[in-house]
């Protein structure tokens, strides 16, 4: 019994040990997808913009080698970060600006909503030329996605802990 016992207890041991996590490679098809910005602090847009790059980036890579061409992906901005595509704040959103922009020249549309713009008194001319104007964010939203398009809300937090405070 004693010797049943000790090769349970190694095989289990074995099998506690092998045990790993496995990545799995989906099989991802070109993206049609909308993403909304709308926050509370300008400053967020930063972080979302990552959101964006997290999403492009492994699409553009092995094994897929989509082009950005072959992604269609669109941005509806209604919050507080409406304010970073006015021409006249560039210098103050500058890396964000031109994060936006290179996007834009890679296939990336920006979508401003017109009842937001009206709200921080902007027109379509005090806004960046890659924006394009749109009557409303909310109907924006529901127009892509009966249109297919999946719907991506980066969801942006303030970070209160270092990640090695709490690994």
């Amino acid at each position: 019994m004693r010797l049943f016992n000790i090769l349970v207890l190694f095989l289990v041991s074995f099998f506690v040990v092998a045990e790993q996590a496995t990545f799995v490679q989906t099989p991802y098809k070109e993206p049609k997808v909308l993403f909304e910005f709308y926050y509370d602090n300008p400053n967020k847009i930063n972080s979302a913009l990552y959101w964006l790059r997290s999403y492009i980036n492994p699409l553009s890579e092995e094994p897929y080698n989509y082009a950005p061409e072959f992604m269609d992906i669109k941005v509806i901005i209604h919050g507080t970060e409406i304010v970073t595509l006015a021409k006249k704040n560039y210098q103050k959103y500058k890396t964000a600006v031109d994060r936006m922009k290179y996007y834009s020249m890679i296939g990336v549309e920006f979508r401003v909503c017109a009842l937001a713009a009206k709200d921080f008194g902007y027109e379509i001319k005090d806004f960046q030329s890659f924006v394009k104007v749109v009557p409303s964010a909310i109907i924006e939203i529901g127009h892509w996605q009966q249109e297919g398009y999946a719907i991506i809300k980066p969801q942006i937090m303030d970070k209160k802990f270092s990640i090695e405070e709490i690994r």
